[in-house]
């Protein structure tokens, strides 16, 4: 899971420059033209396990519905472990990826150049690169093993934190510190995310709750970023406001 964060080092500034020169109709076909390479790539994965041998005989018919029970183990939504793993994910996957959507923006809001603005992404990428081994190695520590989930929970809580002292963030210096953080936030939860479901549902099950897991937390993936565009007001007037309000 490393890889991701060395693409959006350079997607950042690739975009703001695909945005000046051809448009933004332009930028996304052809951004979607590089990702259209993922579908090569996954044309070529092939299962490590020899192929079965073909049992001759009258098989059964399998619907639609057998062939995804069999890839799918539902029997996982009876597990609490893997409930409450699940419904904190959905709700920390509401706010998880604004930074990456809202983060330039907030920028050029605060009057920052748009190339600028468009760095602070690389640099929060930067950051995730190194901190995503970094948390493997130190989850993988004897001490540290058995108290993984604890660790995930220091990293939600403290990814929660970065983006709550956003609006205090002043000038293009704060908002560098910012990045840096949240970048560090970034590492640590993807890092520790399929860690902790491993050893909440065992190997065996690990395949399957991946793929429920997945397929759930698409939704707050996709509404998150449109419910915190619809939020009214600035959020730096709002932070500055309620540090008045607790001075005073």
């Amino acid at each position: 899971m490393a890889g991701s964060p060395v693409f959006l080092c350079t997607l950042a500034p690739l975009n703001q420059f695909l945005f000046d020169r051809f448009g933004w109709r332009n930028s996304f076909f052809i951004l979607g033209a590089v990702l259209l390479n993922c579908c090569v790539a996954g044309s070529l994965m092939r299962p490590l396990r020899p192929d079965q041998p073909r049992v001759e005989g009258r098989q059964e018919k399998r619907t639609c519905m057998d062939n995804v029970g069999k890839l799918l183990d539902f029997s996982l939504f009876k597990h609490r472990g893997f409930v409450i793993y699940l419904v904190g994910n959905v709700l920390m996957f509401f706010g998880f990826f604004a930074p990456i959507v809202f983060l330039a923006p907030y920028a050029k809001h605060q009057g920052v150049d748009e190339y600028s603005s468009a760095f602070l992404l690389s640099i929060l990428a930067m950051v995730d690169m190194f901190a995503r081994p970094g948390t493997g190695l130190l989850a993988n520590t004897k001490w540290m093993r058995p108290r993984v989930q604890y660790l995930f929970s220091f990293a939600i809580s403290y990814s929660g934190i970065c983006h709550l002292l956003c609006p205090l963030a002043s000038g293009y210096g704060g908002l560098v510190v910012y990045a840096i953080f949240v970048g560090i936030a970034f590492g640590m939860v993807c890092a520790l995310l399929f860690e902790c479901l491993m050893d909440l549902v065992g190997p065996e099950r690990f395949s399957s709750a991946v793929g429920l897991v997945t397929i759930i937390e698409c939704c707050p993936v996709l509404l998150g970023p449109p419910i915190g565009g619809l939020s009214p007001g600035d959020p730096l007037a709002t932070g500055k406001a309620l540090i008045k309000v607790k001075d005073a």
